[in-house]
């Protein structure tokens, strides 16, 4: 028999994360058309998650670390999402992401809500092998689309090649290898003029 009650939770959760299709970012699509929104993020890191696993510093369960990145981001929804280097709003982002997170996971039947509310925890907290190797790859895609953009949103922004390191200290944390290839994207990019 079908619980009719919990179909209808997960079914208005899955309705609900729609609503990330309308989240823009400030990165750029590869293409520089559009800003991508954090849909389009999530997915992306998901891919990435699945490809990328070679290079995790530790051995990682692949699932667990993309249903993490497919959830990460679910919280801007109420909280909107606050660029990496808006020190103004980075200051309120934690308060205004817990009480997102209070409300939008537990649309969910309470047994999925406290399973996605712990994946969201052990993202933002960063210390599992999985959370590591997830933290990087939020951190490494932005830089990707930056590159292929010639900057873009850097430019816009007027970032400056010290701030993507500090962004990234801990990304060595989940890849070695992903730590390289940020430094040295950073390090062409500032040759252009992309970053300050």
């Amino acid at each position: 028999m079908i619980d009719r009650e919990r179909l209808q939770k997960q079914l208005d959760f899955t309705l609900e994360l729609d609503k990330l299709k309308r989240i823009e970012r400030q990165s750029y699509v590869a293409d520089g058309s559009r800003h991508e929104n954090d849909s389009e993020h999530s997915w992306h890191l998901a891919l990435m998650a699945m490809l990328f696993s070679e290079y995790a510093n530790e051995k990682v369960d692949v699932l667990r670390v993309m249903k993490m990145v497919l959830i990460h981001d679910a919280v801007e929804i109420d909280a909107g999402d606050t660029y990496a280097y808006d020190t103004v709003g980075n200051a309120t982002k934690r308060e205004r992401e817990e009480k997102a997170a209070d409300r939008i996971f537990n649309i969910l039947p309470a047994d999925q809500a406290k399973e996605m509310r712990d994946l969201w925890e052990e993202f933002e907290a960063g210390e599992t092998p999985e959370a590591r190797y997830a933290n990087a790859l939020d951190r490494v895609q932005p830089i990707m689309l930056n590159d292929i953009t010639n900057g873009r949103a850097w430019r816009e922004h007027g970032v400056a090649a010290e701030q993507v390191l500090t962004r990234n200290a801990n990304t060595h944390k989940g890849s070695e290898v992903l730590w390289e290839h940020v430094q040295s994207l950073v390090e062409k990019n500032q040759k252009l003029g992309n970053l300050k």
